[in-house]
Order: C-alpha cells, then sequence, then structure tokens
C-alpha cells in the first residue's frame, strides 16, 4: 500500500458547554467528528473550514483562531493526516441545506457526552482537539500564510 498525507480542516465550536459535531457513516459504523473535509485545490485554509463546515452541518462557520496543526497516522489506511484545526463561531443552521453525502445529522454534544462515546471517535484528534480547546489553547489566524499570488 502507498502512504499518503492528507490535508484535511476542522470546526471547533464550542456553545454553551456544548460543542458541534457531525454524526456520519464512515468504514461502515456511525462515527463522531467535528465538521472536517480535505483541502481542495486553489483553496485557503479559511475557506476550506468554512466551506466544509456549512456542508456537513447547515451552519456558516466564521474562524477566529488556530486551535492547532495535528498529525495522525491511520495504519489501517495508510494516510498521514495533517489537520489544521480551527475555532470559531457559527450562525444558523439553514434549515433547508441538504448535509453531505454520508452526514446523518449535526448535534451538539458536552464533553462529558462526547467522552462517554470515544469508541465512535471518527479518530483520536476528536478527543483532543476538544482537550485543547478546554485548556485555553489558540493561535492567531495571522499565523497562516496564504502565498499564492504574493511577491515572495
Amino acid at each position: 500500500m502507498t502512504e499518503r498525507i492528507s490535508i484535511t480542516v476542522a470546526a471547533v465550536v464550542e456553545r454553551d458547554g456544548r460543542f458541534l459535531l457531525v454524526e456520519e457513516r464512515a468504514d461502515g459504523a456511525l462515527k463522531l467528528n467535528q465538521p472536517a473535509g480535505h483541502l481542495e485545490p486553489g483553496e485557503s485554509l479559511l475557506q476550506a473550514v468554512a466551506r466544509e463546515t456549512l456542508e456537513e452541518t447547515a451552519y456558516r462557520f466564521t474562524p477566529h483562531a488556530l486551535l492547532g496543526v495535528y498529525r495522525w497516522h491511520n495504519v489501517h489506511r495508510g494516510v498521514t493526516y495533517v489537520r489544521f484545526a480551527f475555532l470559531g463561531s457559527v450562525e444558523g443552521p439553514e434549515p433547508d441545506r441538504p448535509l453531505d453525502h454520508g452526514i446523518l445529522r449535526a448535534l451538539w454534544l458536552t464533553p462529558q457526552a462526547l467522552c462517554a462515546e470515544r469508541n465512535r471517535h471518527r479518530s483520536p484528534l476528536v478527543a483532543r482537539c476538544v482537550k485543547d480547546c478546554l485548556a485555553g489553547r489558540r493561535f492567531a489566524l495571522d499565523v497562516l500564510i496564504d502565498a499564492d499570488g504574493a511577491d515572495v
């Protein structure tokens, strides 16, 4: 199996002590994940996280800070994921907006409820991002440099 690297983005949204998650069908089971997905060609990281959140939850996401950059190697798939996780807020949902294929619903869970569902987490990054958010981890968005078209 050829090893791959995949750049992904994730939205971490906390409101009233609950975190926004998606319940999705993955690998033949129902999994929990932050709204997340792959960076598409020509997209900035901020555009990607806003798009993925809207597509998976019907909420409009506004990033406020970078939570962190996480690396996780999925040995079963032969893929190393590099996840840029963003903290932010949401507006919505847009009730008539269809969710991405495989997404059953968006839901809000407390950290305790999420921990109780650990066996359903899509990856270990789900719990780690919540832990880092609760610990106050934050980085300014200007740490991200989008050099497309820039005079470097």
